[in-house]
Formats: structure tokens, C-alpha cells, sequence
């Protein structure tokens, strides 16, 4: 079987993490055959994706037309825009329920709810396909997009700086106007080269390297002194960060920033967004993030109650809410994070990209090259390594639940004695192992977008991968029904019906007391009462009283709900499997 790295293509492919539409609270991935990303954008829950070839893909919810296809349906795989197929999309930005783009021409679009004029057109009514602001027209060259839950900023190559939408907390820096529905600059006597919406506050960064901050005071997240807060409609000089700001990020009640020499969060934390640990649920001033004091950072973003980080290197660390699994840990880690947390999955990969939204996360990485032997991951950053305190997330609005999680050090040494050292297709890409040195980074004030000239080429390793790119509408039928049989026993496989989500397929592998041997066999996970007898009576045919023995157990445990630790003492491991991997073509992906 071919190894895990190997179903990556050398040009990349795009992790998905959390309730993407895509793959709905479980790590799945995918590729273009002949494009690669080079921008990613998260709303609350739909994504945009431009491609080295200026095209744009949508998919995920679309209740308020956000997706911009022409209807209200939401959709499950990247969809390519077909009306904007005669211009070369550049940036896109995804609100709470709309999106925006701008493409070389110079001009910009808008899709989805409206409102309160978010989408610029003069009016408040929702439009469920693209519609040009005719503010915007060539002499507005667009270096950037942000969109918060109902607002929208555009800024310019000249520094520029235009926002619309609503201002009920004065989140747009109108003072007392409630709202807007075309596009007003917004001002400060100095040209901006960063800006960002969170949901209902805005910071932008000034070319000297100034922060300002403006909208909703609640919980600390413009960084002002109280005495300021009285004026916080308005764009404000944050004083608490003297270095040269490059970056912001701007999530639901947090802010995250970048600077040349550190990272500093401030805002609401009870999810652990701040990254400052245990019960510092919430920070009024720009406090330092220590965790990451000896990583240079190049690129943060912030979802609504989550943050990511990239390095200079391409390793993430993640931190904050992590329901759904939108952290990109692992299947077995859907706690919250309160501090920064390394996405050592992602060891072996470069990380290029990175997009957090209201319930979900992607990633864009690529295979690392030349992989050495000699680099060990405790030697990447053991304070981001030791133990920290998780909240479960069934009680993590309350704070008065904690519970210690095992170190990545112990967990690597737990999973050393579990099956997953028997080579098999892995959610994620493995963790174990070393790294190679990368490419290196450097932050930037200029809008992240990824460029395509540094990029390997775009092939697939390996020529009898199982992972080599379909045709479009393999994703299609594969979703209707699965295809894919266990290498080790088509019958097993047969035995497991039909099924939409191979993500619930897992493995049990029981020891044959005799000659010590190990059986591998496919099982569905939560399948019916008719699917365990199927089972059992396979195990009976076998003749082998040991593994019917262990069938029966199976079974038995399977209805009584025994935990994984119980089922390990007695010898019966089960573990997941493969993740959702699919690969679109350059043309659309489907018929929109």
C-alpha cells in the first residue's frame, strides 16, 4: 500500500478541518489536476478559492445565495464560477452570509445576504449571483478584501481604504451613520496597507506600521484603554504595541497581530483564541503570545473563535475552539486549545496557505522535499510539545470543566504501540517521523496570496498511486455511492454495503493466539443491527475458534458502547482509516 505522503501530489493539495459541506466535521482533502490555489477566504460556513489560473471556486452553505451560482442551494464540492470565467479573479472575501471578489480589470463583485447594504449596490436586497459595484471601476486597482458579518472593506494598491455595510457599533468608522449601502472612504490622513473585518469590529494597518481599531468595545478586542473606549466609533491609534505592525487579523470577539518581532492577541479568549492559556478568558490590552516568542510567523488568521498561525518554515500551530475539528489535530482531539498548539500532522508538509471561518478551517500544504532524518519534532519547539489544559467542548462556555491532555510526546509513544504502526491510509498526513528543512517565508504587509512561480510541478507521486487524478465527475459518483474495496479481503468489503462516507469505515484487527498473526478486517462504523451479523457470521466461517471468539466480542462490545481502553485490553483495536480525497480537473468540477 502506498505510503500516506505518497497520496499528496507534489504540486499540493487543500486540507479541509471543521463544517465545511466538504466533509462535515472530519479531515478530508483535494486537489486540481492542472491548477493550484493561491487564495483561500472562510465565511461562517462556504469557502472561496482562486486558482494560479484566476478562476473561482465556491462551495459550502448558500442559503443567502453567498456562492454566487444562481441559486440558493448549498453545495458540496470547489464549483467553479462560471460567470466570472471572462475576467481573472484576484482576491475574494467571505462575510457571515456574503462574498465579495475583484479581479484584474479592476473591478469588484458581490454575492449573497444584503441586509444592510453589504454588498454595495444601493439597496438591501440579497442577490444570489455576482453583481459588479459599479463604485469600483479600473482606476481602482484592488489590493485587498475583507468582509465582516455584515460588512465590507476594500483597499486599494494606493492605499485607499473604502468600507460599506453596516456601522451599527461604527465597526465601517463612519461615526453615528447606522449604515451604508455603497461604498464611503474611510480616512486617517495616512495611506493603509493591511486592513480586516472581524464580525463587528475592523482594525487596519497604516504603511508606517500603525494599528488602528474601531467598532463593538465589549471584551477588549480594539485594544484601547477604557478611556477611549467612548470613541470607538471611529478609528483609534492602538498605543499598547510599539513595534512596526505588518499584519491583523480580526475574528468574532478577538484580534490577532503580527509584527516584526512578535505576536500580540487581545480581545475575548474563553475558547482559547487568545493563546495565552488556562482562564485568561479574555485580554483588554495587546498582550505578547510567548509560546511562539522563538518562531517567526509570517501570515495569522482568525476564524470567529479560532486562530492560526504559520511560520517561516511552513509549520502551523492552531489554538482556540476546537469543535467540530476544525484545529486540524486530529480526529481524536476536538477540545479546545489555550495555547498554541503545533499541527504536527502537517510535519512533512509545506503549509502555504491557511483560512479560518466560523465552523471550519482550510489548509493549503505541499509535500515537503528530501525529507532528512536527523531533525526529530522534539526539536521543533518543545514548549508548544509539553502538556496543556483542554476544555471539553460540551462545557467550554461554562469554564468549569478542565482536563489535561497528554503531551504530543506521549501521545506519539502511545500511538508507537497501537496499529497505526501497520502502514495504512491515514486521515491526516502521518505525524510520525522527521522533517525536512523548507523553504523559508518572511511576513509581509501585503495581502497573502500565494505565488504560483516557487511552486513545484504539478504531478502526482508515485505512478500506481490509488490517489491519481479522475476525471471530474469521479467526485460526483463517488459520493453516491462508494466504490472502494479493503485490499486484504473483498469479501470484508462486500460486507459493508453501500455507503456515502468512507470516513466512517474503520478496521478491526484481532491477535490469533496461536501463531501470534494479526487479522485486518473492514467494519462500518454505527451500521445496523443486520451489518453486525453480517460480521459475526463471517468470523464463523473462518473456523478459527479464537477469531470467532473475538467476533462475538466485537459485537457484543459494539452494542454495549465499550471504550477504546477496554477493547484494547482485550486485544481488539479499531482505528480510522482513509480520508475523503478528491481531484478536480482544471475545467468546472460540475454544471452549475
Amino acid at each position: 500500500m502506498a505510503e500516506p505522503h505518497e497520496l499528496v501530489p507534489d504540486s499540493g493539495a487543500v486540507f479541509t478541518f471543521g463544517k465545511t459541506k466538504f466533509a462535515e466535521n472530519v479531515p478530508s482533502k483535494f486537489w486540481f489536476k492542472n491548477d493550484i490555489p493561491v487564495y483561500l477566504s472562510c465565511g461562517d460556513e462556504h469557502t472561496a478559492l482562486i486558482t494560479g489560473n484566476n478562476k473561482l471556486y465556491m462551495f459550502g452553505s448558500n442559503n443567502w445565495g453567498q456562492l454566487g451560482l444562481g441559486s440558493k442551494s448549498a453545495v458540496y464540492k470547489p464549483t467553479c464560477v462560471r460567470a466570472l470565467k471572462p475576467e481573472k479573479v484576484t482576491f475574494a472575501a467571505c462575510g457571515r452570509n456574503h462574498t465579495l471578489v475583484s479581479t484584474e480589470e479592476g473591478n469588484v463583485y458581490a454575492t449573497g445576504g444584503n441586509n444592510e447594504g453589504q454588498l454595495g449596490l444601493g439597496d438591501t436586497e440579497e442577490r444570489n449571483s455576482f453583481h459588479l459595484i459599479s463604485f469600483f471601476t479600473s482606476q481602482h486597482k484592488i489590493k485587498q478584501l475583507s468582509a465582516g458579518s455584515n460588512t465590507s472593506a476594500a483597499l486599494t494598491e494606493d492605499g485607499e481604504l473604502f468600507m460599506w455595510g453596516d456601522n451599527s457599533e461604527g465597526q465601517i468608522g463612519l461615526n453615528n451613520i447606522s449604515n451604508v449601502c455603497v461604498p464611503h472612504q474611510v480616512t486617517i490622513g495616512k495611506p493603509i496597507s493591511w486592513i480586516s473585518c472581524g464580525y463587528y469590529h475592523s482594525a487596519f494597518v497604516t504603511t508606517e506600521g500603525e494599528l488602528y481599531t474601531f467598532g463593538e468595545p465589549e471584551c477588549g478586542k480594539l485594544g484601547l484603554p477604557s478611556e477611549q473606549l467612548i470613541s470607538h466609533r471611529k478609528p483609534q491609534l492602538v498605543s499598547g504595541i510599539s513595534e512596526k505592525v505588518i499584519q491583523v487579523a480580526c475574528g468574532g470577539g478577538h484580534t490577532v497581530v503580527l509584527t516584526e518581532k512578535a505576536v500580540y492577541t487581545f480581545g475575548l479568549g474563553q475558547f482559547g483564541q487568545l493563546g495565552l492559556g488556562t482562564f485568561i478568558f479574555e485580554a483588554s490590552e495587546p498582550t505578547v503570545l510567548e509560546y511562539v516568542k522563538d518562531q517567526k510567523i509570517r501570515h495569522v488568521s482568525c476564524g470567529e473563535n479560532h486562530t492560526a498561525l504559520i511560520t517561516d518554515v511552513g509549520h502551523m500551530y492552531t489554538f482556540g475552539d476546537g469543535r467540530h475539528g476544525k484545529l486540524g489535530l486530529g480526529l481524536e482531539n476536538f477540545t479546545n486549545q489555550f495555547i498554541p498548539t503545533l499541527c504536527s500532522n502537517f510535519l512533512k508538509f509545506i503549509i502555504h496557505l491557511v483560512a479560518c471561518g466560523g465552523c471550519h478551517m482550510l489548509v493549503f500544504a505541499i509535500p515537503r522535499r528530501d525529507a532528512v532524518e536527523d531533525i526529530c519534532i522534539e526539536e521543533i519547539d518543545d514548549s508548544c510539545l509539553s502538556p496543556v489544559a483542554s476544555l471539553p467542548v460540551g462545557d467550554s462556555a461554562s469554564g468549569s470543566i478542565l482536563q489535561g491532555t497528554l503531551s504530543a510526546r506521549v501521545r506519539r509513544r502511545e500511538r508507537g504501540k497501537s496499529p497505526e504502526s501497520i502502514q495504512m491510509t491515514r486521515a491526516l498526513p502521518p505525524t510520525e517521523g522527521t522533517l525536512a528543512s523548507a523553504d523559508s517565508f518572511s511576513a509581509s504587509s501585503v495581502p497573502f496570496r500565494l505565488s504560483t512561480s516557487n511552486l513545484p510541478e504539478r504531478t502526482v507521486s508515485g505512478k500506481d498511486s490509488p490517489m491519481e487524478p479522475m476525471e471530474p465527475d469521479y467526485f460526483q459518483d463517488k459520493m453516491t455511492k462508494e466504490k472502494e474495496t479493503d485490499s486484504s479481503s473483498v469479501a470484508n468489503s462486500e460486507n459493508l454495503g453501500e455507503t456515502t462516507d468512507i470516513l466512517n469505515m474503520t478496521h478491526v484487527m484481532s491477535l490469533n493466539s496461536n501463531d501470534k498473526s494479526l487479522k485486518l478486517s473492514p467494519v462500518q462504523k454505527q451500521k445496523k443491527q443486520e451489518t453486525i451479523e453480517k460480521l459475526e457470521k463471517h468470523a464463523a466461517h473462518t473456523g478459527n475458534d479464537s477469531n470467532e471468539y473475538e467476533s462475538e466480542e466485537i459485537s457484543k462490545k459494539m452494542k454495549e458502547g465499550k471504550t477504546y481502553k477496554q477493547l484494547l485490553a482485550q486485544g481488539i483495536f479499531m482505528m480510522q482509516t482513509t480520508v475523503t480525497s478528491e481531484t478536480f480537473s482544471d475545467e468546472d468540477p460540475v454544471n452549475v
